[in-house]
């Protein structure tokens, strides 16, 4: 098992700090976001690369394009922009999740949504991650349903899968699909008051001996499956954004994932 980290796991870290915090947990992967913090917004891509050949860690992935399955509107301009922008700054991938309001997206849509993305992914050596959510109001939900549209736009060689813990519960899927998958975010909710469709990002912790959604049984099936990517710690609880120690507190969740799985 080798972990990651999102920068979402401390939002309030300057860029170079947080490759450092990675380099404290002794890991070399890392994931930049567009929001929380956007650092494709403030960050230049050439500086972003020679920060992390600087700290020796690898950019996995740039969160998010959203929505990738509704190709309109400034959509395709904002594809094109960040596909260059992981490209200028080292990046591997591209995570791209689906509309998440409650509007229904016919599959036919999101087949093309996909044949779009190929060539702007494919000319830049760039892997689409495909996120479903487990939102009730998720435009696509399962990792079935993304594998069947990959396939319908002969996306096999382009796209894999997002596998995340938090999103895998919600759903209900139990199939885990991990020969298709590139990389795991995992977080834990550990309210106990909470139902599951009531469930949302806030609630999203570090995985601890208190968690809910099953991540060490998640981790543990995708490990026996032959999964061998990263596990990305992605949390978006408030209160985890506002710990004073949070390299700290990842290093404690990764020693109960590690103790447990």
């Amino acid at each position: 098992m080798r972990f990651a980290l999102n920068h979402i796991v401390a939002p309030k870290v300057p860029l170079p700090d947080f490759f450092a915090m990675a380099r404290g947990l002794g890991l070399s992967e890392v994931e930049i976001r567009n929001d929380l913090p956007d650092v494709v917004g403030t960050w230049d891509p050439a500086a972003v690369r020679a920060e992390a050949a600087k700290a020796g860690v690898t950019i996995v992935s740039i969160n998010a394009l959203y929505p990738f399955n509704v190709w309109s509107g400034d959509l395709p301009d904002r594809a094109l922009a960040m596909a260059d922008y992981a490209a200028a700054c080292g990046a591997k991938a591209l995570v791209m999740c689906p509309l998440n309001d409650g509007t229904k997206v016919a599959r036919a849509d999101l087949v093309a949504a996909l044949e779009r993305m190929k060539p702007i992914l494919g000319d830049r050596g760039l892997t689409g991650l495909v996120e479903p959510l487990g939102f009730p109001v998720s435009s696509l939900r399962t990792k079935r349903e993304a594998l069947e549209a990959i396939a319908a736009a002969d996306g096999e060689g382009c796209f894999r899968l997002l596998h995340d813990t938090f999103h895998h519960h919600l759903s209900g899927e139990t199939e885990l699909f991990a020969d298709r998958t590139a990389l795991v975010h995992i977080s834990g909710v550990t309210d106990p008051d909470v139902g599951v469709d009531a469930m949302l990002d806030p609630h999203r912790v570090l995985v601890d001996a208190d968690d809910r959604l099953g991540n060490v049984a998640q981790i543990r099936a995708l490990l026996a499956a032959g999964y061998d990517g990263p596990f990305s710690f992605e949390p978006f609880s408030p209160l985890v954004h506002a710990l004073a120690d949070p390299e700290a507190a990842v290093r404690a969740s990764m020693d109960h994932v590690t103790g447990a799985a």
